[in-house]
């Protein structure tokens, strides 16, 4: 079959590589009909080189048709139309019961200290091929492969993969309270859901973006948006009675704008052989903060910060005198996608669109145009706001 390859830092291709098949009989083989690029990709793509090989499948928002099923597989058959969690969990062990399916113990990675194992993201959570490609092998099939409905189209369907239960649990992580406001770092995928679910859920949000493209999506959706500027934090802070949001979503992560030396080491370490980096990376490696440290100092004294971006450094330094004083809360974490499906299910399938998945998408592409959409979404081009992918 044909798949969206790692190559090196920087470089992906589209590569004949071996089918899957079915090795455990708990497993099914879809036939990927959509799949998405996700900002987490362009982790992989620009920073995480080390944890990679040449050649690695990468891709975690996959959906498609059921073509096999194990025999153990007792939900499934073949034709069933499903989606595909990024997290790859048993439903069954201490951590699963608990809804925290990304610590899931079965498929935890020990030897790098990392949690549940992921598809297409790296060697840390267990090297596992991922959804850009024409087929993919599902693991656990029956807790993992979720049954979703034959008549609309898949783009009502697709994000329940990854972006829209991860914005889902940003939210709630950011508790909210009644009245309250929320501000939301980033206009990217995750942002954008996130600042509509909020306004679903009856909040007043406000958002923060430097891409004039982002920001007048968001401004469809009723959304507050400000241009990321040097008195930010003070129009944040005006907006909201000198006190600031009474919570904050970062919706950036890892590759915030702004930290040029810490951009600077990042490339650095990435070019290193893979022996030095690796170490590196795990004890000493760093993360662009500005958008973390930007929502420290924007929420309001006894709020909450709920970060969705994704952050990977071992040695980031963090201003606790600020937390401290401010009695700060702080929530994060991989998204524990099965555990917030079910209600997502009927607002996706709702006609209203009530979180507007039918207004995301600015790109769509053939497996083989993928590469040069990574460029393309990593510079922010060409209006670039979310990429899907039909084999």
């Amino acid at each position: 079959m044909r798949a969206l390859t790692w190559q090196s830092t920087g470089k992906v291709s589209v590569e004949e590589v071996p089918d899957p098949r079915i090795e455990e009989p708990t497993d099914a083989i879809i036939r990927i009909t959509s799949s998405a690029i996700c900002g987490s990709d362009l982790h992989l793509y620009n920073v995480l080189g080390a944890f990679l090989d040449k050649g690695d499948v990468l891709g975690h928002e996959p959906m498609g048709i059921v073509v096999e099923v194990g025999s153990a597989v007792s939900t499934l058959a073949v034709g069933d139309r499903v989606v595909i969690p990024f997290v790859i969990a048993c439903g069954e062990c201490y951590m699963c019961r608990k809804g925290l399916t990304t610590q899931c113990e079965t498929t935890q990675n020990h030897q790098s200290g990392s949690g549940a194992d992921l598809y297409g993201f790296s060697e840390l959570y267990g090297s596992v091929p991922g959804g850009q490609a024409e087929f993919l092998r599902v693991r656990r099939a029956d807790f993992n492969a979720y049954k979703v409905g034959q008549e609309l189209a898949d783009e009502r369907y697709l994000f329940l993969s990854d972006i829209l239960p991860t914005a889902w649990q940003g939210v709630q992580y950011a508790q909210v309270p009644e009245g309250g406001t929320l501000a939301v770092l980033g206009l990217g995928p995750v942002g954008q859901f996130a600042a509509r679910i909020g306004r679903h859920l009856g909040h007043r949000v406000i958002a923060v973006d430097p891409v004039p493209e982002r920001r007048a999506m968001a401004d469809r959706h009723g959304i507050e948006t400000f241009d990321l500027t040097d008195d930010i934090l003070a129009e944040l802070r005006d907006a909201t009675d000198g006190r600031g949001p009474n919570s904050v979503v970062d919706a950036v992560g890892m590759e915030a704008h702004g930290n040029p030396g810490t951009s600077f080491v990042q490339s650095a370490v990435g070019a290193l052989p893979d022996a030095i980096a690796k170490p590196l990376m795990k004890k000493a490696g760093v993360d662009r903060l500005a958008a973390l440290h930007l929502a420290i100092d924007a929420v309001q004294r006894g709020g909450t910060v709920s970060l969705s971006g994704v952050y990977a450094g071992a040695a980031d330094p963090m201003p606790l005198v600020t937390m401290f004083d401010k009695q700060i809360a702080l929530r994060m974490g991989q998204c524990n996608v099965h555990s917030w499906r079910d209600e997502l299910l009927p607002l996706v399938e709702d006609p209203s669109d009530p979180l507007g998945v039918e207004d995301l998408v600015t790109h769509r592409v053939r497996l083989d145009e993928a590469p040069a959409m990574y460029d393309t979404f990593n510079e922010k081009e060409d209006g670039c706001i979310k990429v899907v992918i039909q084999p």
